[in-house]
């Protein structure tokens, strides 16, 4: 074959550092919106993003020259600099180190489109520690809940 075709999306799912509500509700389109403009910036197409005071959802499309582990880096470290350069207060904002990516097949992207979206609704009745359990159990991903959470 002469070129490369991809289709690849991924939901990553992060937290802020000890889950710390340091997401104000009057920063977080702000927020969305400067990682959707890294994700563009870096040729990624980022098609949802949302959250609430502790955590971000992403849903990206990669491109082949990035890595998931890039993707995600490039985000997380953009972002947390802008957050304290430009709504630094007594604390410093920082997001967890590690993250969750789960891919996503074509025909469920609008699904998990709106499920980002309605990020606010949704922990009216579900924590992000059990929403993030949960994410786990779905896609068989073995983990120690002693080592997920620090």
């Amino acid at each position: 074959m002469a070129n490369s075709y991809i289709s690849l999306y991924v939901h990553y799912v992060f937290s802020t550092k000890n889950r710390l509500p340091l997401i104000r509700p009057e920063t977080q389109n702000r927020l969305w919106s400067y990682m959707g403009g890294i994700a563009r910036k870096k040729k990624m197409k980022a098609l949802s993003i949302g959250g609430t005071q502790d955590h971000a959802h992403i849903l990206l499309s990669l491109p082949s020259g990035i890595t998931i582990s890039k993707a995600i880096q490039l985000i997380k470290g953009n972002s947390s600099k802008w957050m304290n350069d430009n709504f630094g207060d007594t604390r410093e904002f920082k997001w967890q180190e590690g993250y969750g990516a789960f891919s996503v097949n074509i025909s469920i992207v609008k699904d998990t489109i709106r499920y980002i979206e309605r990020q606010a609704e949704h922990h009216r009745h579900k924590t992000f520690q059990e929403e993030y359990i949960q994410f786990l159990k779905k896609h068989g991903i073995e983990y120690d809940e002693r080592y997920v959470w620090d």
